[in-house]
């Protein structure tokens, strides 16, 4: 541990209030300040301040409620100390986040948000967080032989006539893929859909493709990007992984996530036999 740092416990609650536990002794008055990754300076909208307050010999506390606003994006954690001519870094500590596993918003909300904190590659402490407005969250997945079937729930819109799921291959607009979406008979904004890997792998696939999977709640409406955010896992494109299997001649199809746990199709070459 660097000697410059500050660790820090976390525990979440059902509502999505975060507290951290500072373990390091920390001068009074100190704030914890979490600085949104990529904004410039202390622009607006790019840092937080959340006042610290003791609770034992040596340690203190910050609550950041749910109500907070945050920005989509990777927040950094320091410490800001009166005096000091510049902040700390914060350590991970323990990280309670069993409050956060399989959350069920409500869904007529407008939209919602998700914050989850992780330990970044080089041992510090971020989080992880999402406003989408609408969400369609995915669920349940199933990696068939000849497709993917995706359950899941959407929050801040009703799903009407014509509503579809689109396999879209970002940079070319002219290779969409659509298939219908089935609701869910007593559960509000449950939902359904089916993808055959056969269509998209039918074009071209000189290299990888990620085809990002879009729910349009009714015909002509605007699409809402499918993603996986509502519990404790910050980033699926590598604890979540799933079978690759042959969608066409020498085209691998394999369902997945990308780092910011959006849902995804890739299509890639498949490797060459013998």
């Amino acid at each position: 541990m660097s000697s410059t740092a500050v660790r820090a416990d976390c525990a979440a609650d059902p509502g999505g209030t975060l507290t951290f536990h500072l373990t390091t002794p920390v001068a009074a008055a100190a704030t914890l300040l979490l600085r949104r990754r990529g904004a410039a300076g202390a622009g607006p909208g790019g840092t937080v301040r959340i006042p610290l307050s003791g609770f034992g010999p040596g340690r203190s506390r910050a609550v950041l409620p749910a109500s907070a606003r945050l920005a989509e994006g990777r927040w950094d954690a320091y410490v800001e100390e009166p005096g000091a001519e510049r902040a700390r870094s914060v350590e991970p500590g323990l990280r309670d986040l069993r409050a956060l596993v399989d959350r069920s918003p409500d869904t007529g909300a407008p939209g919602i948000t998700a914050r989850v904190p992780y330990p970044t590659a080089d041992g510090r402490l971020a989080l992880r967080c999402w406003v989408r407005a609408p969400h369609a969250e995915a669920g349940a997945l199933v990696a068939g032989p000849d497709g993917m079937t995706v359950e899941g729930v959407l929050y801040g819109i009703t799903a009407e006539e014509g509503a579809a799921v689109q396999a879209r291959l970002p940079g070319d607009p002219a290779r969409v893929h659509t298939v219908p979406l089935t609701l869910a008979d007593g559960a509000t904004g449950a939902f359904a859909f089916t993808l055959p890997y056969a269509p998209p792998a039918a074009g071209p696939v000189p290299e990888t493709q990620l085809w990002q999977l879009w729910l349009v709640p009714a015909a002509g409406g605007e699409r809402v990007r499918i993603s996986r955010i509502l519990d404790d896992v910050w980033s699926r494109h590598k604890s979540f992984v799933y079978p690759g299997v042959p969608a066409a001649p020498g085209v691998l199809a394999t369902p997945c996530y990308t780092a910011d746990n959006d849902l995804c199709l890739r299509l890639e070459p498949a490797p060459a036999s013998g």
